[in-house]
Parts: structure tokens; C-alpha cells; sequence
């Protein structure tokens, strides 16, 4: 096997595009809670959201927030600002929410944070609509 296989721009654009794919579609996946009344409603049953006078804005805006960065994460359009909304939203449930306990029982949002950054310098890649949009030079051409 050639030891500079993974050096190849064509194998990087593709790596680089199916992470963004599954983050997108994770984050999709999870916004579209939105439309279940009964998830919404066990999330402002939470005591962050329930003691809170904006609690039903923070959580239709989290899951707005994540369906919308899903969506922009997975066509690769306007990746660097939909990774903000990613980074945003998911330090919010990392460490407000779930009181910064990343190491084990808040690691999967705390792990999206960190997706979030490496799209937020790598862009979205040749492989997305940003590319093809906006004819940018990302980090991998």
C-alpha cells in the first residue's frame, strides 16, 4: 500500500465531505425534533428549561438552531457560519445544560463542538456547495 495514499487531495476532499455529511445529517436529525410536540414538551420539562422564564424560546431556538446548521453542514452551504450556529448550540448544551461534564455524560455534544472547529477552518471542502457557489479556496481545494 503507498504510504502517501491518504496525502491525496482526492481522498482528503472525500474524507472531509463525508464528515461533513454525517455531522449534518446528525444534526438535521436531531433539529427535527422541532416538529414532536411530545419531544419538545420533555425538553421543557428539564429543569434548566422549566425554571426559566425563556425556557420554550431556548429550546425551540436550540432545535431551530440544529436544524438549520444540519441542513447548511450537509450541503456544505455557508459551512463556516452554519459551524458557529453547531459551536454555539452545542457548547450551550455541553456546559450549561449538562453542567460541563464532558468527559463522559456530556461527550457527544462537547464532540460536535469540535466538529463544528474543524469545519469552521477547514470550510466545507471541494466537495460542497460552498465550492461550487462561491469558487473559494478552502484548506483542501
Amino acid at each position: 500500500m503507498n504510504g502517501h495514499f491518504l496525502q491525496q487531495e482526492s481522498v482528503q476532499n472525500a474524507g472531509l465531505a463525508i464528515v461533513r455529511l454525517f455531522v449534518g445529517f446528525f444534526m438535521l436529525y436531531h433539529g427535527w425534533e422541532i416538529f414532536s410536540n411530545t419531544k419538545m414538551n420533555e425538553y421543557l420539562q428539564w429543569d434548566q428549561f422549566k425554571l426559566s422564564p425563556n425556557g420554550k424560546f431556548m429550546v425551540y431556538g436550540g432545535k431551530l438552531a440544529e436544524l438549520i446548521a444540519g441542513v447548511l453542514l450537509f450541503f456544505g452551504l455557508f459551512t463556516r457560519l452554519a459551524s458557529l450556529v453547531l459551536i454555539g448550540s452545542m457548547s450551550y448544551i455541553a456546559f450549561l445544560v449538562g453542567h460541563g461534564k464532558i468527559w463522559y455524560e456530556d461527550q457527544h455534544p462537547f464532540l460536535f463542538v469540535l466538529l463544528g472547529i474543524v469545519f469552521l477552518f477547514a470550510g466545507g471542502g471541494k466537495w460542497s456547495a460552498d465550492h461550487y457557489v462561491f469558487k473559494k479556496r478552502s484548506l483542501y481545494r
